[in-house]
C-alpha cells in the first residue's frame, strides 16, 4: 500500500503523488514514514524532504511548516518549498557561501541579526542539499 503525499506551499502545490517512503526534516530530527504509520502531527524544520516514488528518491527543500500523517496520507504544509531538480546547484552554492560569510560576520551581541543569519544559512544549506550538493 502506498502513501498519498501532498506538499503544499502558499503559492503552489509542490508534490501531489503516491510514494513508498517519506523522510521528513522534523524539528526533533529526521522522521521516516512508511505505509501504516501511526497518526502524527509534527512541526517541520528548514531542511530537505526526501520522497521515494517508483524506486527513485526526490528531494524537496522545505522552509519549515507542519506535517500530518493519517490513514496513509501525508499532508505537508510549508512556508516555502522547492524541488531539488529545479534548483540551480551553482547558484545555490554561491547563495550558501554568501550566507555563511554573512553569518560569520554578524556581531554576536545583535541577537536578532544572529537569528536571521542562521535562518538564511539553513535555507541556503537546504537548497544546496536538495539540489544534490554536499555541505
Amino acid at each position: 500500500m502506498a502513501l498519498a503525499v501532498r506538499v503544499v506551499a502558499p503559492d503552489k502545490t509542490v508534490w501531489d503523488a503516491e510514494a513508498e517512503e517519506v523522510v521528513l526534516p522534523s524539528t526533533t530530527g529526521q522522521l521516516g514514514i512508511l505505509s501504516g504509520h501511526a497518526p502524527l502531527l509534527t512541526a517541520l524544520d528548514i531542511g530537505v524532504l526526501r520522497v521515494r516514488a517508483d524506486k527513485d528518491w526526490v528531494a524537496i527543500a522545505l522552509m519549515g511548516g507542519f506535517a500530518e500523517i493519517e490513514d496513509n496520507e501525508v499532508t505537508i504544509l510549508v512556508n516555502g518549498a522547492e524541488r531539488g531538480d529545479s534548483i540551480d546547484l551553482s547558484a545555490a552554492e554561491q547563495e550558501y557561501t554568501s550566507a555563511k560569510s554573512e553569518a560569520d560576520s554578524v556581531a554576536s551581541d545583535d541577537k536578532q541579526a544572529v537569528i536571521q543569519a542562521k535562518k538564511s544559512l539553513k535555507r541556503a544549506r537546504a537548497r544546496v542539499q536538495a539540489a544534490g550538493g554536499n555541505i
